[in-house]
């Protein structure tokens, strides 16, 4: 059964950035904390009205362009909260892209597609997704991922867990050209290994090409989102870490804060695709997501701090090295065989609190 359903604009995408730029234009010298919540609640949904325009403009254009289009304008937000800490100074800032990536990597591998599988577990009992298409996903996300948060720690042209100029600026063209590849892949190459083996079984809604004024009017919208959250988060930055801070937290909870900001609108639109029986569209979701993240963060952050002469940390530590290689061979195991149940899910949350509770009391 389809449904066709035309792309609009839905007045909250308009209204939200227009009073969150409001609020900064008025902005007082030395914000309260109500005024500083608000900016914050502002931000929020400015990025949710940010990823929607893209969603259409990435409609109108098609694939593979079209998901280019909603990667850059989600690694942008992300970009623009890490260079803004990370300009802002301080202890700390050298490990916040690597923080933020990492939490990244574990919400998406253990939160967002542990969540998806419990909720499909429990609706549905079981359900499948195309084999192929993921099994390159967690192929090209495992590469990546070691190349870019493992393998920092065991260079030696420089002392730490750092790479030098040189090794950063290789690194960073190989995380495109693996991003790059499976994109093609994805879009363009093998596009029916990422489409739903259960078809037949679920109501399929088809979005029309939007109109082109709508068109004009996301994309002229996103892009002034888009500045408005850089502008915003930079605003924000000193008080997210003070606030932290003033908890007692460890530093790393910037980045996990960050991440779950980024991440928000895809972890809903996953958790709402699985709990209609497409879980298939949840993991394309995910797995796009976390290649997005070091695939295009990665490059972006590396040529900041190239430029600007910034500290940049990427190798994570032993725990988080644990950790991660966990998630990594658990999440190959849960999605071996092309169908899941909630068990798969309930061992990934676990994880998930795991890395949580150790960030907070390490």
């Amino acid at each position: 059964m389809k449904k066709e359903i035309a792309p609009h604009l839905p007045l909250w995408s308009i209204i939200i950035p227009i009073i969150t730029g409001i609020l900064y234009w008025i902005k007082p010298s030395e914000m309260s904390m109500f005024f500083l919540i608000v900016l914050s609640i502002g931000l929020i949904g400015t990025i949710l009205a940010a990823v929607h325009h893209a969603e259409v403009v990435a409609l109108k254009i098609g694939e593979p362009l079209g998901t280019l289009v909603l990667a850059i304008a989600i690694t942008t937000i992300e970009v623009a909260l890490i260079v803004s800490l990370m300009m802002a100074g301080g202890e700390g800032t050298a490990f916040l892209a690597r923080d933020t990536i990492f939490a990244t990597e574990m919400i998406i591998m253990n939160g967002i597609v542990g969540g998806c599988l419990l909720i499909g577990g429990v609706r549905f009992k079981e359900q499948s997704y195309g084999l192929d298409g993921i099994s390159a996903a967690m192929t090209v996300l495992t590469a990546i991922s070691v190349l870019t948060l493992v393998l920092p720690n065991y260079t030696t042209s420089i002392k730490g867990p750092i790479y030098n100029s040189e090794q950063l600026l290789f690194v960073s063209f190989i995380s495109l050209i693996l991003y790059g590849s499976f994109l093609l892949m994805q879009t363009v190459k093998h596009r029916d290994y990422f489409l739903p083996q259960n078809a037949n079984e679920i109501e399929e809604i088809h979005e029309e090409a939007p109109s082109n004024w709508v068109s004009y009017s996301s994309g002229f919208i996103l892009i002034l989102a888009l500045i408005l959250v850089v502008v915003v988060a930079k605003t924000l930055s000193p008080s997210i870490e003070n606030g932290i801070a003033a908890v007692g937290a460890p530093k790393s909870m910037v980045g996990i804060v960050i991440a779950c900001v980024v991440l928000l609108p895809e972890a809903l639109s996953a958790f709402k695709a699985a709990s209609n029986n497409r879980l298939q569209s949840s993991l394309n979701l995910a797995f796009g997501s976390a290649l997005a993240s070091i695939g295009l963060t990665i490059p972006a952050v590396a040529l900041v701090s190239i430029l600007l002469d910034l500290d940049l940390t990427l190798g994570i530590d032993l725990k988080s090295t644990v950790l991660f290689v966990l998630s990594l061979f658990v999440l190959s195991l849960s999605l071996r065989t092309g169908k899941t149940t909630s068990i798969q899910g309930i061992v990934l949350l676990v994880i998930f609190s795991v890395y949580l509770f150790i960030t907070i009391i390490p």
